[in-house]
């Protein structure tokens, strides 16, 4: 069937002429019909072309599509895939975290694309105007659906879904890998018979022949990895000899390029014969790559692949790969689930790999099928070759997962507490009955269905009612006499975050101490459970320890290692033996510091906002307490920021008072110190005139007056408080553009020689230091 024939108006979409036989027996279904479609075939067997006639048949319905795709860098990929679509006139708009949304253009968007991850925060807040694009998706396209059975990414991906089908009901294509189970996933998405597809691997364009290899793992993990490494190289070894390419997963982008460099070595010992060192245009082509030790192994046929490297290097790695230049590549497991690169030989070396956030875990089977799955070029190999290099107490495990696959399971219980919140906090359940009606959407209770025992389907009820429960005792949730529910302030908050229960709990609890310092800030986020499970290993103990020489913390173990991080992000200074997780560390405690601002805004007002938010700041730019409130001004980063407060420079206002010649002076060029001012002119500049306050009063007198909050810069939320002697005597938060006022009341306290007035003015989401302005009125 060709492509022009069927789908005229879009032939020029697709990157072939003809459609092969899957994708001819689906066609009618999604072309021709409007039912729910679920497709499960062999990886490499065709199916991004089903996602892509869906598509075609919502543009042609004058809709708009959207497309779920597992991971973030797979959504960049389509994006340049899909400009095919664009030079058809229709347009093509990603939203992900990494980019700042454009609400018109998503609006605007015919195909849109996102993440499991995105979807769900986009539906959280469908009732805003800024996401309010997804309640008007026709059709949803989920790419790997059997992601649901992903521990981490599981349950989001379902009640994504069950949300997005409330919203709005598109019509939805979920597309698979084979799996045993997928009429599960039929009956929850209501994809009846005639458009529910099994292609097995009678389907699959090579055969794959997929084995386990053993070793005996020594107490050195490090030469584990090289023992592992010599059985994948013996593995690919004739393969390349007969002319066909090997590509060998490893577990970490740093592991790809150590076993890329590692195996040149052995090559050159073995006499292997590879590469193309005589190959005069190669060597002048490898010298444009940016990877320095990617220039020095191309020659040699071997390469590495990760998302750590240039897109370019990356787009020329996978060019080397096709056409058979690079023989031997090194990749991490993002390969597998987006580009079409297979190789005749496909072997994983590290069934497990370490994660920053939960220590040493399992490669999921479902990523350990999806690799093997690119095992057999295509119209090159009649079969290919896989194979799993485990530990012997692990042989049988992946040896019964490639005989029998995977059933696709739910992960919903294993946070029904927190999806439940979040569903209550969106407003869509205002009862138990709307409970139940919920819990009926998602693929958990699809799977209940099918097997009772395992999931107990008769305790469901319960088990939700228990649910209910918990958020209520635990103030996430409110219930009245007629068995309603709402959210609390609590509940919501948790939700917009993305927040573990136990972590908004402690946030909670942090709200109601009397005084909050730094160290409590950093030792709550430290503390929390998203950090339950990092390791902190051997080697890093030193680097912990002198870092923490002088902090007083109760923290053990991994949290004290998040701990040790943080105040080595805010000093600027991160030991070499803690990068390799500080990162991601880093950035999962900057999400849970904006989230305590809000908090501590929400519970406690507006200082103790503003003195997480410049704990924030300070972990996220590394600069000092004098420095901090520099890196509000846009274009001042950590450097700039400590030049100009080691040249007594402190405060937007210092900045706009030294003028440009005093910044050059401090060490900025002309032109940077012009559009430092004009930013630092953006940021508020208060002043505060005390109006009639007297000087004196008499003892026994009253008087009452006002001051005024003036600001001559950009507006912000403020919070405004005054005390007296140090006691409070009036606060409020406002938003201040322009002035706002404040009453003072001044008596003349018989006990008292003087009253010492303090206004202090606070920005609790602006890492300024607070203003402060006092007076002093004498008794006599």
């Amino acid at each position: 069937m060709k492509v022009a024939e069927a789908v005229p108006e879009f032939a020029d979409a697709f990157g072939f002429s003809e459609f092969n036989q899957m994708q001819r027996e689906a066609l009618p279904a999604l072309i021709d019909g409007d039912e729910n479609v679920v497709a499960s075939a062999p990886t490499a067997s065709g199916k991004t072309a089903l996602a892509e006639l869906a598509i075609c048949k919502t543009l042609r319905d004058g809709g708009t599509a959207l497309f779920i795709a597992p991971l973030r860098a797979l959504t960049n990929e389509k994006e340049s895939d899909w400009e095919r679509f664009e030079a058809l006139g229709y347009s093509v708009y990603v939203v992900t975290g990494e980019r700042d949304l454009n609400p018109r253009r998503a609006a605007r968007a015919d195909i849109l694309v996102m993440t499991p991850e995105k979807t769900d925060s986009a539906t959280r807040k469908h009732t805003s105007a800024r996401y309010s694009f997804i309640r008007d998706i026709d059709c949803c396209v989920i790419d790997e659906v059997h992601l649901l059975d992903s521990d981490g990414r599981g349950a989001v991906l379902e009640v994504t879904i069950s949300r997005l089908r409330r919203i709005c009901d598109p019509r939805v294509v979920a597309l698979s890998a084979t799996m045993p189970n997928i009429e599960d996933v039929a009956a929850w998405l209501d994809a009846p018979p005639a458009s529910t597809f099994v292609f097995d691997d009678g389907y699959r364009p090579v055969d794959l022949h997929a084995k386990v290899k053993t070793y005996n793992h020594g107490d050195n993990a490090f030469a584990d990895k090289y023992r592992r490494l010599f059985k994948a190289i013996d593995l690919a070894k004739p393969h390349i000899n007969d002319g066909g390419q090997a590509l060998v997963f490893v577990s970490s982008r740093q592991d790809a390029v150590r076993a890329a460099t590692k195996s040149r070595d052995v090559i050159a010992e073995q006499d292997i014969p590879m590469g193309a060192r005589g190959d005069y245009d190669l060597h002048t082509d490898a010298k444009e790559l940016d990877n320095e030790t990617l220039r020095k192994s191309i020659p040699d046929g071997v390469a590495f692949h990760h998302a750590g490297i240039s897109k370019a290097d990356r787009d020329r790695v996978e060019s080397w790969f096709k056409d058979g230049t690079v023989q031997l590549l090194f990749s991490t497991s993002t390969l597998a689930w987006g580009v079409n690169l297979p190789a005749r030989c496909v072997v994983i070396r590290d069934t497990k790999y370490h994660d920053p956030l939960e220590g040493e875990v399992d490669i999921s089977p479902l990523d350990i099928l999806q690799m093997l799955g690119r095992a057999g070029r295509p119209g090159y190999d009649d079969v290919g070759y896989g194979w799993v290099v485990c530990d012997r107490a692990d042989a049988d495990k992946y040896r019964t997962l490639l005989r029998e696959g995977k059933e696709i399971e739910s992960r919903l219980a294993g946070d029904i507490d927190g999806h439940l919140n979040a569903e209550i906090a969106m407003g869509t359940i205002q009862d138990l009955d709307d409970v139940m009606s919920w819990l009926k959407t998602t693929f958990y209770y699809q799977r209940a269905q099918s097997k009772p025992d395992d999931y107990d389907f008769n305790g469901l009820r319960d088990r939700v009612r228990s649910s209910l429960e918990r958020l209520v005792d635990r103030e996430f949730v409110t219930t009245d006499d007629d068995l309603g529910v709402g959210a609390t302030a609590l509940g919501r908050l948790t939700s917009k975050y993305y927040l573990d229960l136990d972590t908004a709990h402690q946030f909670h609890q942090l709200t109601t101490h009397d005084r909050l310092t730094v160290d409590s800030i950093l030792e709550t986020i430290a503390g929390a459970t998203e950090f339950d499970s990092v390791s902190a290993r051997q080697a890093e103990t030193d680097a912990i320890d002198n870092i923490l020489r002088d902090v007083d913390t109760t923290l053990e173990d991994g949290n004290r290692k998040v701990r040790a991080i943080l105040e080595a992000a805010m000093a600027g200074r991160t030991p070499s033996d803690l990068r390799s997780d500080a990162w991601i560390i880093k950035q999962n405690a900057l999400r849970l510091l904006a989230a305590l601002c809000e908090f501590l805004d929400q519970f406690a007002g507006p200082r103790a906002a503003n003195l997480a938010c410049r704990v924030e700041a300070r972990v996220e730019h590394g600069v000092s307490k004098n420095a901090v409130s520099l890196t509000a001004i846009d274009g001042i980063a950590s450097r700039r920021a400590e030049t100009l407060a080691g040249a007594g420079i402190r405060t937007p206002e210092e900045v706009t008072a030294a003028g440009a010649t005093e910044l050059t002076r401090a060490g900025l060029t002309a032109g940077v110190a012009d559009r430092v001012i004009g930013a630092a002119e953006e940021l508020p500049q208060i002043d505060v005139d005390w109006g009639s306050l007297p000087d004196s009063i008499a003892p026994g007198e009253n008087e009452l007056v006002t001051a005024t909050v003036s600001n001559d810069g950009g507006g912000a939320r403020v919070g405004v408080r005054v005390t007296v002697n140090g006691v409070e005597m009036n606060e409020k938060t406002t938003y201040l553009s322009d002035r706002t006022t404040t009453p003072i009341a001044v008596f003349g306290s018989p006990t008292a020689s003087e009253l010492e007035y303090v206004l202090e003015v606070t920005f609790p989401e602006l890492p300024l230091l607070p203003v402060q302005a006092t007076r002093t009125v004498t008794i006599e």
